[in-house]
């Protein structure tokens, strides 16, 4: 797997090549970027998708013990790593974690073209739901964290509700879930890391804040969100798509957060047709910010169980 010396260590990273529009594809917590191997092949041959695995947990070479690894630090971190790759015009994709956001919040899109937010932290839902709370209440305690972490190792505690049971409807292939996981539990200085990350989330008034500055941004987003989420609420889905200037909202059933997991064809169809410049206009050329029944309708017939 490729990798890039960054200011807070080694990157990781998967690169399809070619000369296709560019996707950088961002994961969340105590995942890799393995999430996004379905999506990623039926976006192929089309499209060069970059898939970062960033220090979130499920990382296995730790950053450096001074790096910055807050949230911020994080954000960061993605607009050095689309720097030193030299990408420009990106579609940066985020599931689950709200990076690509606060990316924006912080002013860091030079290089960046259109967002795909797909069921991710939004507004003042840091950390989100169950799991998000859980974790964070971990973060607080001395030790928390790895026990947390080390229960995990049975399999069958991991479709609880307070680890990743709600986060796709369909369990995680246990391959795929044991290297998500593996970094956070046998490596003390990746659980250092991730700690980091945990203890860095603002107060519900500076993510607001971070919110508002979002709709600065004026270029095409699409907003990609399952009805029956239960970690990421769905009317947070319809509100990011009417912050965003040229914001439009898809809807994909069928699924719970991980959309890459439970309906990779769908989300892989609606990246396609966004970045075709399908999307829907109204009369003054602005895409829309609410649902469209076309959008519905299409994200719905493309939807089939993940794989």
């Amino acid at each position: 797997m490729p990798e890039v010396e960054l200011s807070a260590g080694t990157i990781e990273y998967g690169d399809t090549g070619g000369a296709g529009p560019v996707l950088v594809m961002l994961h969340g917590v105590a995942m890799d970027s393995s999430l996004w191997r379905h999506v990623v092949a039926d976006l192929l041959p089309d499209y060069r998708c970059i898939t970062p695995t960033l220090p979130l947990g499920g990382h296995r070479r730790p950053m450096r013990p001074d790096a910055d690894l807050s949230l911020r630090g994080q954000v960061r971190l993605v607009a050095e790593f689309m720097e030193r790759l030299g990408l420009s015009d990106v579609t940066l994709v985020g599931n689950d974690w709200g990076g690509a956001q606060v990316l924006v919040s912080e002013g860091l899109t030079e290089r960046v073209g259109r967002l795909v937010l797909c069921a991710c932290e939004a507004f003042d839902n840091y950390p989100p739901g169950l799991p998000g709370r859980n974790l964070g209440l971990a973060g607080m305690l001395p030790g928390g964290l790895n026990a947390l972490v080390q229960p995990l190792r049975l399999r069958p505690l991991r479709r609880l509700p307070l680890a990743f049971g709600w986060m796709s409807k369909r369990p995680v292939p246990d391959e795929i879930m044991d290297a998500w996981l593996r970094p956070a539990l046998t490596q003390r200085a990746v659980r250092r890391d991730l700690l980091k990350y945990v203890r860095s989330v603002p107060k519900k008034g500076e993510l607001l804040e971070w919110a508002e500055r979002q709709r600065a941004f004026d270029r095409p987003v699409m907003v990609v969100w399952a009805p029956e989420d239960r970690i990421m609420p769905p009317e947070h889905g319809r509100r990011l798509a009417q912050l965003f200037p040229r914001g439009r909202l898809v809807e994909i059933s069928d699924s719970y957060t991980l959309i890459p997991e439970d309906q990779p064809a769908a989300l892989a169809a609606q990246i396609r047709e966004f970045l075709s410049g399908d999307a829907i206009h109204d009369t003054n050329g602005q895409a829309t910010s609410d649902i469209h029944p076309a959008a519905r309708s299409s994200a719905t017939l493309a939807s089939r169980p993940g794989r």
